[in-house]
């Protein structure tokens, strides 16, 4: 197989259509179609799956796509180190965040980046720690930002910065100074996100410990609902105190911290992961060093 075959096939699995492929590519449709007809015989696996509305990967083609989009970045990266020994740092640099870090972090993040590594480029995408983490291993991340992030074999991880949980409840709630307690949380219906989210996980972790658990109202996935739900009077929830960053209304909410049994403030650590597997471009050392200070600025000290 050659790069340009598990470039095809990659674009077409992604975009789900041939001739979207074709159209990204700039290639004419027959040529790709052919491209990756040739590598599924030599492959001897039919890759993807054709159908009327476009193509979708079979069960081997999964299994290849995974692999493709590693291989093609570590490509990416051998150019971006080539590309170095002419001058200037260049390439690509793709950076997993929560939502909830995304937007407090992600605008200043671009400023900087674009100020100080003006001939490289940044992706950055919005998942949950546990997509992350996967997609940390494929290869389709560079450096991702994980709540609560675990020691894994073949991932490299360091403390960044630490995030305080706020309780958060439309603007009608009654308003109280003193920091809620688990107790308190336990007695109130909780708009939360579903299993694995790993503010949810440390938030039971952390009412297990004082002895209760939460009332879960709704379950959903996705921080802007979330807070519309609030909004609407649907219950309360528990979220960083960066996700109302950007909101339209934040007027529209009552926010109140959550203090653990001994006083302090109920925090959830963030930390940077990179995959221990593959080499670090220079470009990407300098992302991780320019996004450690911009945490420090806009999240605070670990």
């Amino acid at each position: 197989m050659d790069l340009r075959q598990l470039e095809y096939f990659v674009r077409v699995a992604e975009l789900g259509s041939f001739s979207r492929a074709a159209l990204a590519l700039d290639v004419a449709q027959p040529a790709l179609s052919r491209q990756v007809r040739l590598l599924e015989v030599e492959l001897r696996q039919n890759l993807l799956t054709r159908h009327g509305r476009g193509a979708m990967p079979t069960e081997a083609g999964q299994v290849l796509l995974e692999h493709a989009r590693g291989i093609l970045h570590q490509i990416e990266h051998a150019r971006d180190e080539l590309a170095r020994l002419r001058g200037g740092l260049a390439g690509r640099v793709t950076l997993g965040l929560p939502p909830s870090v995304a937007r407090a972090l992600a605008v200043p993040l671009v400023q900087a980046f674009g100020g100080q590594l003006p001939e490289a480029q940044l992706s950055i995408t919005e998942a949950l720690s546990a997509s992350m983490q996967e997609q940390l291993a494929s290869g389709r991340l560079d450096i991702a930002v994980l709540y609560n992030a675990q020691p894994v074999p073949g991932l490299d991880i360091a403390p960044l910065a630490r995030d305080e949980l706020l309780l958060v409840q439309h603007a009608g709630a009654r308003a109280d100074a003193a920091p809620a307690t688990l107790r308190d949380l336990a007695q109130l219906p909780l708009v939360i996100p579903s299993r694995p989210n790993a503010i949810r996980m440390h938030v039971e972790t952390q009412m297990a410990a004082a002895g209760c658990t939460p009332q879960v109202a709704l379950e959903i996935d996705g921080v802007a609902t979330i807070l519309a739900l609030v909004e609407g009077g649907a219950g309360s929830a528990i979220l960083s105190r960066h996700a109302l960053a950007g909101t339209a209304h934040p007027e529209a909410f009552a926010l109140r911290r959550i203090a653990t049994p001994d006083g302090q403030p109920l925090q959830i650590p963030l930390y940077t992961a990179l995959s221990a597997l593959r080499p670090a471009s220079a470009t990407r050392q300098a992302a991780l060093t320019l996004l450690r200070a911009q945490a420090l600025t806009h999240l605070g000290s670990f």
